[in-house]
């Protein structure tokens, strides 16, 4: 039974969909911007705003908690922290933003933007 399990799956194992995810945040933040399908862009939302929420307070145990959760990638933590972060001081949330594209034509799958706001 499902009950009360709403992650998508994208047909892949628990420990390669986490990192997976992980991936896809990396790539967010290095970027700021990436196109991927929207049910990947609504999962890595859940993965990128608590990163950002984290990033905001800014202490040594925080850093060394988002070091550990983006695969210690560390040019990326800083990053967050240094340049996304403060830009969101006073925003108490909801840093992302998801703008549906076309379908894309070979598998027909829906499209979407995520960006930083």
């Amino acid at each position: 039974m499902r009950h009360a399990n709403k992650n998508r799956k994208f047909g892949r194992e628990r420990k390669v969909r986490s990192t997976f995810l992980k991936g896809l945040a990396l790539d967010l933040i290095r970027h700021g911007k990436i196109t991927t399908t929207e049910a990947r862009a609504k999962e890595l939302r859940k993965v990128v705003e608590p990163l950002v929420t984290l990033a905001k307070s800014g202490d040594t145990a925080s850093h060394r908690l988002a070091v550990s959760r983006l695969l210690n990638r560390k040019t990326e933590t800083k990053k967050l922290f240094e340049e996304i972060a403060p830009g969101y001081a006073t925003r108490p949330g909801g840093y992302t933003r998801i703008t549906r594209l076309p379908v894309r034509k070979s598998d027909a799958s829906r499209m979407a933007v995520i960006e930083f706001v």
